[in-house]
């Protein structure tokens, strides 16, 4: 005890040289990097994101005991009796080093280890040794040893860029640290002297073979009996997987959240911040939309439809949950997502934006009179005449039948009636960010928009005008639960609800007897195709009271797609297979007939 004080106070008499050293009381408020969790809906794991260190904080008495006591009793069993320096510990390593002229032994404590890991470089020299010693000092008259055990276990390297011992836990064998016995206890303890080199996912039999010493030291001390030492020995272990870097399960919908994030919260709080997200995506109709996109972009090029990629997105109108969201045909060939960065044209499509204006100027309702003939507006220097797809014209027709046809003359001369202001106030009010130009042909749909705002737009209809921000997150909080964003939805209506309704009605008559009639799925139903003049683009966006969907498909180089190519004749089918499989379970609703609400 007395050469363990006259040391100590020659060390702390050091200290005096290190006047640089840092400040450990910073460690009261020290927050490790963590490895963020992304979940679906219900809870189930969607990916593991992560800078260098892949890590997940645990509290001391979620360790296991056998990993505590196999740790301490090869890396330093004399924890619980030192001030932060073993000086036997240092004398004996002195002697061995001396006499093989190189470091052989370290001498080090866990403390000291603690240290070097935090706050100092890993280079070897005499004057780093007296920092540790004289930071471990200081670190023990602050914190108690469990709190130095603690900190140790979770800040200390496993291997394979596991930091910590949940994380190696999860990765070894494929349990929580909280649940190890001894034989594997014994095996993670050892690997902390060399974690790469006697990684068992490397070298199985070095591995064994530290055990054995990690197990034999442990019996050494009395902390385990002969016949446990042997019975551990013995035991069959079943390894887990390197965890590290793995790929997620569904990278559109990860790589979508890790961006939203990154925006609000900043790159190294979402890779370094032990979020858990809980994202609104639900697994099953996440797994059914990439099926269906991988299976029809080969039968629409059999059918003469030449695309490469295609965009599904699901909405729910009562909370503008994001439900599904496909970005592409193969996320391991391209991670670039159609459904949120893509902007394309949406032909037709755009169509009920306009006249959702028309029957809430309070001039129109649905079987109000339109004509369908000829006109010319002009367009700068020049005129602008607007054509039918079929190049010719219908004459008088009521409003609904001319949506249901997607004639394009009445949704020009409703356009230029109510106003293309009022057109793109309308489409900025239901989630439509992206650039909108007031040109005389926006009827028709040209402007750039992506199937994600197309989705919660057309959800907003659903829900007969109610409008909550669209998001695929609908919570966020630190590894400790404390909430960090809560987007539980905060409906507001944005829409005339007898407007919205009426205009509901007529696109179920899209479906039932206009383009969409492929798109019908035996309940009430409505929806519009798109197709874009130069056939680069097509669309079906539909929806039902509990759920919208916006499909597209197109080419990355926005090339031709094939004579004929429609939305109606290609794209419905599509959507109608994707939504008959995902009502299977879901009751059937009808939609709210206009006459419950007040006309404007």
């Amino acid at each position: 005890m007395l050469s363990s004080a006259i040391v100590a106070g020659g060390l702390v008499g050091l200290a005096v040289s290190f006047r640089n050293l840092p400040d450990v009381r910073v460690l009261r408020g020290y927050t490790p990097s963590e490895t963020t969790h992304i979940y679906d809906i219900k809870g189930k794991l969607l990916a593991s994101i992560h800078g260098e260190a892949n890590r997940e904080v645990v509290p001391l008495d979620k360790i296991s005991p056998q990993l505590k006591r196999a740790v301490i009793a090869i890396e330093d069993s004399y924890f619980y009796a030192h001030n932060g320096v073993n000086v036997g510990a240092v004398a004996r390593a002195s002697v061995a080093n001396f006499s093989t002229g190189r470091t052989v032994e370290g001498g080090s404590t866990v403390t000291m280890q603690l240290v070097k890991n935090l706050f100092l470089s890993p280079k070897r020299a005499f004057s780093r040794k007296i920092a540790e010693s004289v930071l471990a000092l200081r670190i023990e008259q602050i914190f108690k040893k469990d709190q130095i055990l603690e900190l140790y276990l979770n800040q200390v390297y496993w291997g394979h860029n596991n930091y910590g011992v949940q994380t190696a836990a999860q990765s070894y064998f494929g349990k929580s640290a909280a649940n190890l016995d001894l034989a594997e206890a014994s095996m993670m303890a050892g690997l902390i002297q060399s974690p790469e080199a006697l990684s068992p996912f490397v070298d199985l039999k070095s591995a064994k073979k530290r055990q054995r010493e990690v197990l034999h030291r442990m019996a050494e001390l009395g902390w385990i009996t002969p016949q446990e030492e042997e019975a551990a020995r013995k035991q069959s272990l079943k390894l887990g997987k390197i965890t590290s870097f793995q790929k997620s399960d569904m990278p559109y919908v990860s790589n979508a959240v890790v961006q939203e994030l990154t925006k609000k919260f900043g790159r190294d709080a979402v890779l370094k911040g032990g979020m858990r997200i809980q994202t609104t995506i639900d697994s099953k109709l996440q797994r059914l939309a990439e099926d269906t996109a991988r299976n029809w972009i080969g039968r629409l090029n059999n059918m003469g439809v030449y695309a490469d990629q295609m965009a599904i997105v699901s909405v729910d109108p009562r909370t503008h949950f994001v439900k599904a969201m496909v970005g592409g045909v193969d996320s391991s060939k391209s991670e670039y997502n159609r459904a949120t960065q893509a902007l394309r044209q949406p032909g037709s499509a755009f169509k009920p934006f306009v006249y959702y204006a028309a029957l809430a100027s309070g001039k129109y309702a649905a079987d109000s009179t339109v004509y369908d003939s000829p006109v010319g507006y002009p367009d700068g220097y020049e005129m602008y005449y607007p054509q039918n797809y079929d190049r010719t014209f219908g004459g008088a027709m009521p409003l609904r039948r001319a949506l249901e046809m997607s004639r394009n003359v009445p949704a020009v001369k409703l356009g230029q009636e109510i106003g293309l202001n009022k057109v793109v106030e309308i489409a900025r009010s239901i989630g439509v960010k992206s650039p909108i130009d007031p040109v005389i042909s926006l009827p028709l749909g040209s402007v750039d928009l992506t199937p994600m705002e197309m989705a919660g737009a057309y959800a907003t209809f659903a829900s007969n005008g109610w409008y909550s921000e669209t998001t695929l997150i609908a919570q966020v909080s630190d590894s400790s639960g404390n909430v960090l964003l809560d987007n539980t939805p905060k409906p507001r209506l944005v829409l005339d609800p007898w407007a919205a309704a009426s205009l509901n009605d007529v696109l179920q008559g899209v479906v039932s007897r206009g383009t969409g009639t492929a798109a019908q799925i035996g309940r009430p139903t409505a929806g519009k195709t798109g197709t874009t003049s130069s056939e680069r683009d097509i669309w079906f966006v539909g929806y039902v009271p509990q759920l919208a969907t916006a499909v597209w498909v197109g080419n990355d180089n926005y090339t031709q797609l094939g004579q004929g190519a429609t939305g109606g004749g290609f794209v419905a089918p599509i959507w109608r297979e994707f939504m008959s499989q995902a009502l299977q379970d879901v009751p059937v609703e009808k939609f709210r007939p206009a006459s419950d609400f007040d006309r404007p």
